[in-house]
């Protein structure tokens, strides 16, 4: 365990981001599941909106430094 007050802080800001990121990259897997989700189910008009939200989640997550631009990039490809 750290002992300096400045080692403390970072680990503090650490987990914070840590945790930040999971939940992001939570929500980006999630909206790719439903986009394959309503493919699978044939319904046209839910998989063009999944679709729309999966490409946003994936963007926001790049613009905030979470997902590598390479990573958005094929993820939205896949999408």
């Amino acid at each position: 365990m750290a002992n300096i007050k400045s080692a403390k802080k970072r680990v503090k800001v650490i987990r914070t981001k840590t945790l930040r990121n999971k939940m992001i990259k939570s929500g980006v897997k999630t909206e790719v599941k439903k986009v394959y989700a309503a493919i699978a189910a044939g319904d046209a008009q839910a998989a063009k909106k999944a679709l729309v939200n999966a490409t946003s989640a994936i963007d926001k997550a790049k613009s905030k430094g979470v997902l590598h631009k390479n990573t958005a990039s094929r993820k939205n490809k896949i999408a």
